[in-house]
């Protein structure tokens, strides 16, 4: 708490400083189109999902060495990132955005959270600097009024609930609880999948949203155990665990009911979190995600480039964001925001196909027009910029709580 305290403390006198240098927060830009791409990230070191933060950063400082492998962007080696937390804290997140709009960078990767982007994307759509997220789902995002410089690659759960309502209903059951943190990725990733739930026949027991900084979550568990469902959805982060150990507390674990989680619960830790000393307790749960990376050679070479890294989620959009930008800067002849925003839509479709930095950019230098396809898949980014299409997986834990990927279908926009 007291580490939160003094970090909150820096970043706070830091985005004074801008204040005052600047005589606004979070509009300080170096010299656009120097001939230098700066990057910046605004990603979890600390907090709920600070687990997700090594896949992220490790994977964008991989994906700068891949471009600089290849000859930098518009002749110049990219430089080195500048970093920053968005720590789980609307106040930090905005603040740590001030911090790196005020070194000058021409790009900001993150937030890896919804609500952490929606603290600080005006900040940085509004000074004119391009934001991409590699793992922000929420809904919110395509009509959000960003003047166009917003981009993700991670998918809407417009596109996420729809593959969990089927594997709910895949597994024959009927009557459903939908918890949800009440944040714009719970309230958005529950109405999806309560919609598709609907349409495919089930009866929706329960819809609620709760208080994700509630100090228990008993009236939560109650709530569910009320409602009498054959299967429950549990759409949270860290504190899905609490959740989870109330509900096999009550009898409610996977082994009496369904139970099912999506991408904020997937992780190896789960299990032992939920329950220390019997993980076996979580088996068949089940739940969905965006999928991890599936390239087998950008696999090999992230974890080259990062031995220690275990988890891959959100990894591979990561990457794709840096990509993405770099290409675009590239077709546009410039590093200014203002002028590659214009081709970063364009450069995922409708062209020569090609998957690496150095193939698109030598298509790119003879002139034609390229349809990137990331590691993380085809890209193809609708006018929103977002995927148009998705690839979810479908992951469960076995009989002894281990992490596994059941398989993965794929999603498209209703048009």
């Amino acid at each position: 708490m007291k580490a939160s305290i003094r970090r909150s403390a820096i970043f706070a006198s830091a985005a004074a400083l801008v204040m005052a240098v600047c005589g606004t927060t979070g509009t300080a830009r170096a010299d656009p189109g120097d001939g230098e791409l700066q990057f910046g990230y605004v990603l979890p070191e600390t907090g709920q999902l600070a687990y997700l933060g090594p896949p992220q950063i490790e994977s964008l400082k991989f994906a700068i060495q891949t471009i600089n492998d290849a000859g930098g962007v518009l002749g110049e080696p990219v430089p080195t990132v500048v970093s920053s937390d968005e720590a789980g804290q609307e106040a930090v997140a905005a603040q740590s955005a001030d911090r790196v709009l005020a070194a000058g960078v021409d790009a900001v990767i993150g937030a890896a959270a919804s609500g952490m982007s929606l603290a600080f994307i005006d900040r940085v759509t509004g000074a004119g600097v391009v934001q991409c997220s590699g793992a922000n789902t929420a809904p919110t995002f395509t009509d959000y009024e960003d003047d166009g410089f917003y981009f993700r690659t991670a998918p809407s759960d417009a596109l996420q609930g729809p593959v969990l309502a089927d594997v709910v209903r895949d597994d024959g059951h009927d009557r459903v609880a939908l918890v949800a943190r009440a944040d714009d990725y719970g309230r958005g990733l529950l109405e999806s999948t309560r919609k598709s739930l609907e349409e495919r026949g089930a009866t929706v027991a329960l819809a609620e949203t709760y208080d994700p900084e509630a100090s228990n979550f008993d009236q939560v568990v109650q709530r569910v155990e009320n409602s009498g469902p054959d299967a429950a959805v549990v759409i949270a982060f860290e504190e899905g665990t609490q959740i989870l150990q109330g509900m096999i507390e009550s009898g409610l674990g996977p082994d009496r009911i369904g139970v099912y989680g999506a991408d904020g619960l997937r992780s190896e830790e789960l299990p032992s979190l939920v329950s220390p000393g019997r993980p076996e307790r979580l088996a068949g749960m089940k739940g969905t995600a965006p999928a991890s990376a599936t390239n087998e050679q950008y696999v090999k070479d992230l974890q080259e480039f990062a031995p220690k890294l275990k988890e891959l989620q959100f990894a591979p959009q990561v990457f794709d964001c840096v990509t993405t930008i770099a290409l675009a800067a590239e077709k546009a002849g410039s590093d200014d925001p203002g002028e590659y925003v214009k081709e970063m839509n364009g450069i995922t479709r409708d062209g020569d196909k090609c998957t690496t930095f150095a193939a698109c950019k030598e298509l790119l230098a003879d002139g034609k027009n390229i349809d990137y396809d990331g590691v993380s898949g085809p890209l193809d980014f609708t006018d929103k910029g977002e995927p148009g299409q998705a690839t979810i997986e479908v992951y469960g834990y076995n009989n002894k709580g281990q992490l596994q990927t059941l398989r993965t279908e794929i999603s498209t926009a209703q048009k």
